[in-house]
């Protein structure tokens, strides 16, 4: 994937908001759509304020993810234009690196209604910024063992962006944490509880994430509700995440499957020789 540097093309206003809300993830005060999974809706009562039980489950959640690292996850972020970019990898929170790979698939825009994947590859990040490297020809290897055999300079690397992609790995790298969020916090941000579903047979309440500090409830963009969504079980596992992002429908989307005992995360492209 040929990422180009955009930090220059975006707007003063969509840099504030992602930083916002990078800063609401990483402190805690605290995908739906995807065919792979199928979801449904069992409970019809309409959304209200978390409890305090729940507050408490969604505070556990970001310490469930550090305590299960290393953490198989899957992220889905749509470009515009019908370019979609998937990551599957695995994160450690307990280090905050992590590594994958990708796909960019739908329209090539160039003449004709050509679709299909167009570019495809290895990524590793961190929270301060990621690395691409082509995949070595004939390794059919899990991307982690495939990264761990790249040299530090065959990786290119840069800082984030304000794009869907990196804004959702940006996201991603900071949700784990090593303590338990404060449950009477995220309460009083403006959690909220929006519903019930049922994912790959276990059930899942949905929680809008706490607001940005100023927020008005019932005003702005969505009555001032957070732009993050989370599926989290009753022992406060979370499976998802979604996050909408300012212009566009199709919010980016973090799916968790769970521990990936086997994975070892490389160390050349954090390396420091």
């Amino acid at each position: 994937m040929a990422r180009k540097r955009k930090a220059d093309g975006r707007t003063p206003r969509r840099a504030l908001w992602l930083r916002t809300l990078i800063a609401i993830t990483a402190c805690g005060a605290a995908v739906g759509g995807m065919a792979a999974y199928r979801t449904y809706s069992d409970d019809t009562t309409t959304e209200r304020p978390v409890t305090m039980e729940e507050a408490s489950r969604l505070a556990l959640s970001r310490l469930n993810l550090h305590q299960a690292s290393p953490v198989a996850v899957t992220l889905t972020a749509t470009e515009g234009g019908g370019v979609v970019v998937r990551v599957k990898g695995v994160v450690d929170y307990r280090t905050h690196q992590a590594v994958g790979s990708y796909q960019v698939t739908g329209s090539s825009g160039t003449s004709g209604p050509a679709t299909g994947q167009f570019d495809h590859g290895l990524i590793v990040w961190d929270t301060g910024g990621l690395g691409l490297a082509p995949v070595p020809k004939g390794d059919n290897r899990p991307p982690w063992q495939q990264a761990e055999h790249i040299p530090r300079s065959g990786w290119s690397a840069r800082s984030y962006t304000t794009d869907p992609l990196d804004a959702g790995l940006q996201l991603l790298i900071g949700l784990g944490a090593d303590r338990p969020d404060n449950p009477l916090l995220l309460a009083q941000s403006g959690a909220r509880w929006l519903g019930r579903d049922r994912v790959d047979g276990r059930n899942y309440d949905r929680f809008a994430g706490p607001r940005a500090q100023g927020v008005t409830p019932g005003a702005g963009p969505d009555d001032g509700r957070s732009p993050l969504t989370y599926w989290v079980d009753a022992d406060g596992g979370l499976r998802r995440v979604t996050m909408r992002m300012p212009g566009l429908g199709t919010p980016t989307t973090v799916e968790f499957s769970g521990r990936e005992g086997r994975a070892k995360l490389p160390e050349a492209p954090w390396g420091t020789g």
